[in-house]
């Protein structure tokens, strides 16, 4: 666990820790770069993000970040290219839908609902690419 390759790079299993002992995120890395599954974590100890990086650091695959209150800030699935592709939801820190639709190359395409902080429905959009 925690270790350099000859470069000074980290590789295989990390974890790091805040100054008040709480974990900071846990991981892999291939020189110096994450890999595979990761969590990363606010200081008070709660979740803040969870998923996949691809072999050059990248994230891949799906992605959930949260709020440090707990709540689901976001999910959806980025490509092999880091980008945001396909359905997201966003969440309003009091865990009420703020958001969903569907994303291309990190834009957002076709419709899309917004909602306000009570979670009620504030407006349609449809993205042209």
């Amino acid at each position: 666990m925690n270790e350099l390759n000859e470069a000074g790079n980290k590789i295989g299993y990390w974890e790091e820790y805040y100054p008040n002992g709480n974990l900071l995120y846990k991981g892999n890395y291939s020189d110096g770069k994450e890999i595979d599954y990761w969590e990363e974590y606010y200081s008070n100890g709660d979740i803040w993000s969870k998923g996949n990086y691809s072999d050059g650091g990248k994230r891949v695959g799906h992605w959930e970040m949260y709020y440090n209150n707990g709540n689901l800030m976001s999910k959806g699935n980025y490509s092999e290219y880091g980008n945001r592709f396909g359905y997201w939801e966003m969440y309003h820190n009091n865990g009420n839908l703020w958001s969903k639709g569907n994303y291309s190359d990190d834009k957002e395409i076709g419709y899309w609902e917004c909602c306000y902080f009570n979670g009620e429905l504030n407006y349609k959009v449809y993205y042209i690419s």
